[in-house]
C-alpha cells in the first residue's frame, strides 16, 4: 500500500503535465510554450523510485504518443547514479550462480566496479587463461522489487484504460504488459548472452563493428561474463583521436548494420546511446549492453520498410495509407486531418536537410496519435533506435551525411530481402501450395457449384445460444423482473400503512414496514448492480489490413 500510495503521488503531481495523459500536438509543434511542469524534476522523482521507474522511464523516452516533447527528452537523459554494493556480496552472488569461488574462477577480480546501475554492477576481471573479461552482476532482491512494481502499475493501467481517454487510445495494460516482459527478459542474462551472440554474427559483414562475445562457462542467469570492451566513450573522444583515425567509417557502418538488423533480421535495439558505445583501441566499434532487445514479425518489417522508403521519396499519401494500414483506427480517428498534416510533414522532410529520419519516424506517430489513429509499438521504437544512432553519429562525425548512408543502406536491404525471398526453401513452398490449389481447386469448385444447382447453399451461424447476446437478454429479462416486484412491494407496503393489525414495527404496521424494507433492499440491490456491473459498449476500433 505504501508504494501504491508513492505511485499516486507521482501520478497526482503531474496530472496535468501531460505525462501520462496524452499530448498536444499543438504545443508540441510550439517552442515557445512551456511544459506545464518540469521535466528534469519529473525525471528525479522517477529515479528515487528505484529500477523499475528507471526502465518506465527509458521506455516513455520512445513514446512521443505518451508524453510531451519536454519530458521525452529529459528521459532521454536520465542517467543512474547509486552506490555500489560491497564487492563482498558480489563474490557471493558469483560463487553461488557459478558453484565455485572467485579465487577459482578468476586469476583477478577488480574489487572497483566499472560500471553501478540500480540492476547490475559491472567489474572487470582476467580469467585463468589471461583473457580480459566484463562481469555482470545482478543485485540482489531485484527481481522481486520489478515484480511488485508491476503489479502495482498494472492495477493502474487496467483503471486508466477504463476511466481515462488516452488509455483507451494508447492500451497502457497492453504496453505495460509488453514492457514487463521485455523487462524480465533483461533480468535474464542468458537471454542477454545469447542476443550478444545473434547481434555479433548478424553484424559481422560490417567490419568496423565490433560486439563482445560472451565466455557461456561463466554466464548464469544473474552473472553475464563477456570480452572487455576497453574504449573510449564515443562522446568522449579527445581531438587527437579524430586526427590520427577517421571516424566517419564507423559512424557509416552503424548506421547501415543497424538499419540490417532492423530490417533482416527483425531485431530492435532501441538504446544503443553513447554509454553503450566504445571506440576500440584497435579502431573498431564496440556495441554492447544488449538485455533489452524488440523483434519484429516479417509482415510488419515488411510494411515499416515501405514506410520508410515513402518518406524518403517524400510521398506523403504512401507513407500516410501505409500507417493508416498497420495501425488501429480509433472511433475518433480524423482521416482528413491525419493524412493532410502527414503529407505536410513528409514534405517538410523531403525538402529539408536538416530533418532527421528518426524525427521524422517519431513526428508519424505523434501525428497519428493525435488524429486518433494506434501505432504499432514498433514504429516507435524504430523512430527512438534511429534518433539514437543519429545522435551517436553526430558524436562521432559531425559532417556525415547520414540521410544519404540511410538512403542507400534501405535500398541494400531491399535487394537483400528480395535475395532471400528467392531462396530454394521459399521458392520450395511456394510451389508445393500452387500444387495443392491445382491438385484441390477444380474438386472444390465442383463441390460449389452442385450445392448452388441444387439449391442447397447454406450459411450456417454457430455459437448464437452460447453468445454475451442470450447472457444480456436473460440479465435484461432478471432486471425487468426484479423491478416489478420492487415496484409491487413498495406500492402494497403503501397501501397497507393505514391497516392496522395491531402489531408495529418503528411506529408502523409492521407486515407494510417489512415489506418496504424488502422492496428498498431490493431496490438499492439493482441500482447498485447497475452501476458497478454494467458494462458500457466498448467504443468502435478497426484494426488494418497486416
Amino acid at each position: 500500500m505504501n508504494r501504491r500510495s508513492q505511485i499516486l503521488r507521482l501520478l497526482m503531481r503531474y496530472r496535468n503535465s501531460g505525462v501520462f495523459s496524452g499530448m498536444n500536438l499543438e504545443a508540441a509543434g510550439a517552442p515557445d510554450v512551456p511544459p506545464d511542469g518540469n521535466p528534469e524534476q519529473f525525471v528525479t522523482d522517477l529515479e528515487s523510485l528505484g529500477p523499475t521507474f528507471v526502465k518506465l522511464g527509458q521506455m516513455l523516452s520512445t513514446r512521443p504518443d505518451m508524453v510531451p516533447v519536454e519530458f521525452a527528452t529529459a528521459l532521454e537523459r536520465m542517467q543512474e547514479s547509486v552506490a555500489p554494493i560491497p564487492v563482498e556480496r558480489i563474490h557471493t552472488i558469483i560463487e553461488k550462480e557459478l558453484g565455485a569461488t572467485v579465487s577459482t574462477l578468476f586469476a583477478s577480480f577488480d574489487p572497483v566496479p566499472l560500471g553501478c546501475a540500480s540492476i547490475a554492477q559491472v567489474h572487470r576481471a582476467t580469467l585463468r587463461d589471461g583473457r580480459e573479461v566484463a562481469v555482470k552482476v545482478q543485485k540482489p532482491e531485484v527481481a522481486a522489487q520489478l515484480r511488485s512494481d508491476l503489479e502495482a502499475l498494472r492495477s493502474f493501467a487496467l483503471a486508466a484504460d477504463h476511466l481515462t481517454q488516452v488509455g483507451r487510445r494508447v492500451r497502457l495494460r497492453d504496453w505495460l504488459n509488453e514492457f514487463a516482459k521485455t523487462l524480465m527478459q533483461e533480468l535474464d542474462y542468458q537471454a542477454e548472452a545469447e542476443n550478444l551472440q545473434r547481434f555479433g554474427q548478424h553484424l559481422r559483414p560490417f567490419k568496423p563493428l565490433w560486439v563482445p562475445q560472451p565466455v557461456w562457462d561463466y554466464c548464469s542467469h544473474r552473472v553475464l561474463t563477456m570480452q572487455l570492451a576497453d574504449g573510449v566513450r564515443v562522446d568522449m573522444i579527445p581531438d587527437i583521436r579524430r586526427t590520427e583515425q577517421s571516424m566517419d567509417p564507423l559512424a557509416a557502418a552503424l548506421i547501415r548494420g543497424y538499419l540490417d538488423q532492423i530490417f533482416v533480421h527483425g531485431e530492435i535495439h532501441a538504446d544503443p546511446h553513447p554509454g553503450n558505445l566504445r571506440v576500440t583501441h584497435d579502431g573498431r566499434l564496440a556495441i554492447f549492453d544488449l538485455g533489452m532487445v524488440a523483434h519484429m514479425p516479417p509482415r510488419l518489417r515488411e510494411r515499416l520498410l515501405k514506410v520508410l522508403f515513402a518518406a524518403v521519396d517524400g510521398r506523403g499519401e504512401e507513407v500516410a495509407d501505409e500507417i493508416i494500414a498497420i495501425s488501429t483506427r480509433l472511433e475518433s480517428f480524423e482521416e482528413e486531418r491525419y493524412l493532410r498534416e502527414t503529407g505536410q510533414m513528409i514534405a517538410r522532410y523531403a525538402a529539408s536537410n536538416h530533418y532527421s529520419e528518426g524525427r521524422v519516424v517519431l513526428d508519424m506517430v505523434r501525428i497519428a496519435t493525435a488524429s486518433g489513429l494506434r501505432t504499432p509499438p514498433e514504429l516507435s521504437l524504430i523512430g527512438k533506435a534511429l534518433l539514437n544512432l543519429e545522435t551517436v553519429c553526430r558524436l562521432l562525425s559531425p559532417t556525415l551525411d547520414t540521410r544519404r548512408i540511410v538512403e542507400k543502406q534501405l535500398q541494400h536491404v531491399m535487394r537483400a530481402r528480395l535475395k532471400k525471398s528467392l531462396s530454394a526453401a521459399n521458392l520450395a513452398s511456394e510451389a508445393m501450395e500452387v500444387q495443392e490449389l491445382l491438385r484441390v481447386g477444380p474438386r472444390k469448385m465442383t463441390d460449389i457449384l452442385a450445392l448452388l444447382a441444387e439449391n442447397r447453399l447454406q450459411m450456417k451461424v454457430t455459437g448464437l445460444e452460447e453468445s454475451r447476446l442470450m447472457e444480456n437478454l436473460q440479465k435484461i429479462a432478471n432486471r425487468v423482473s426484479a423491478g416489478i416486484v420492487t415496484a409491487a412491494l413498495i406500492l402494497a407496503s403503501a397501501l397497507m400503512m393505514k391497516v392496522d393489525n395491531g402489531v408495529h414495527l418503528f411506529g408502523y404496521p409492521a407486515i407494510a414496514m417489512i415489506l418496504m424494507l424488502i422492496g428498498v433492499f431490493l431496490g438499492l440491490g439493482i441500482i447498485t448492480s447497475a452501476l458497478l456491473f454494467d458494462r458500457r459498449a466498448r467504443a468502435r476500433e478497426e484494426r488494418g489490413h497486416r
